[in-house]
């Protein structure tokens, strides 16, 4: 499996509690939510993030780019 990606983050205080509060939700960590969120942002936005046959995640990129 490769080495995740390490991130400072810096987010406004109530941004942060509204977070934590749908990771408390969701039964998830506040790292995990903020990444599901951002997948499905990905998702939403036509760029979703697929695996390849090796586990290695890659951006689902248009092939005539």
């Amino acid at each position: 499996m490769p080495e995740r990606k390490k991130l400072l983050l810096r987010l406004d205080p109530q941004v942060y509690d509204a977070i934590a509060r749908w990771a408390g939700d969701d039964l998830r960590s506040v790292n995990g939510q903020i990444e599901f969120a951002l997948r499905l942002a990905l998702r939403q936005a036509g760029r979703e993030v697929r695996r390849g046959r090796d586990g290695v995640a890659s951006e689902d990129v248009d092939p005539e780019d």
